[in-house]
Formats: structure tokens, C-alpha cells, sequence
């Protein structure tokens, strides 16, 4: 889907250097976020596009108004990850990648609608824009 719009929940350093990948690269994506202080500093990085959502009320959930393509979830933690997994994976067919930097199963993640998780350390993450080149789960 060359109109869709690339979905990035990113709490931690990297999911904030993964969205200044997507900035760099001009490609269009919005932001999830469930943090009112989240949001400022997303704003402050110039993120165009930022989806507010509150968690805790499946009732307000809501699908964009953009037609959602690749999601990319950097965890933060077990809940929030599984509970961002339970919204997102409705908005697309397409993939949903779960990025951890902690050792929580990955059957969690997958039982939960992910469709890849990455194990990543630290590093550069613009191997993720390319499918091809990530395998089905993968420990870097």
C-alpha cells in the first residue's frame, strides 16, 4: 500500500531515533502514543501526526482517519506493549513489528497479533523499513 500510513508507538530512544528515520526519509507515519507528556516531546521533534489514545477505555478506541499500514511497537513495557498490540492489530493487514529490548516471550507478543518481534540492544533500526531483509523473529 504505497498511500498508507506507517503507525510507530515509540516510548523509548529508539523508537524517538527510529521516527527521526522515518522524518529523514520523508515517509509518512503517525505516532500512538497514550502520554500527554509523550506527545509534547514528539511535538518538539516536529512529529506532524500524533494519535492520542486512551488505553484504558476500549470504547474510545478509535481508527484513524488514514488508511494504516506497517505498525512498529517499541515496548516499554509488557502491558502497554500487549495493550497497543489489542488496538493496532485491527487498523491493518498489513505487518505489526514488536521491537524489545527485555526478555519477554515472544509467543506473548505473537499470541497477541504481532507478526514479528526484533530483539534489539541498541543500534540502527532502518533494516525494519525493509521486509525482505528481516527475518520472522530475530535477535540482534
Amino acid at each position: 500500500m504505497e498511500d498508507s500510513l506507517i503507525l510507530v508507538t515509540a516510548p523509548n530512544e529508539a523508537g524517538r531515533n527510529f521516527i527521526k528515520l522515518l522524518m529523514y526519509k520523508k515517509l509518512a507515519f503517525a505516532v500512538l502514543t497514550n502520554s500527554a507528556h509523550e506527545e509534547k516531546k514528539l511535538k518538539k521533534m516536529g512529529v506532524a501526526r500524533i494519535i492520542r489514545i486512551n488505553t484504558a477505555h476500549a470504547e474510545n478506541w478509535f481508527l484513524p482517519h488514514e488508511c494504516v499500514g506497517k505498525v512498529f511497537i517499541f515496548e516499554n513495557s509488557l502491558n502497554l506493549t500487549c495493550r497497543f498490540l489489542q488496538i493496532c492489530r485491527s487498523w491493518t493487514r498489513e505487518r505489526v513489528c514488536v521491537i524489545t529490548q527485555s526478555g519477554n516471550p515472544q509467543g506473548i507478543y505473537k499470541g497477541m497479533g504481532a507478526d514479528q518481534v526484533v530483539y534489539r540492544l541498541k543500534g540502527e533500526l532502518g533494516f525494519l523499513l525493509n521486509p525482505e531483509s528481516v527475518p520472522e523473529s530475530r535477535t540482534i
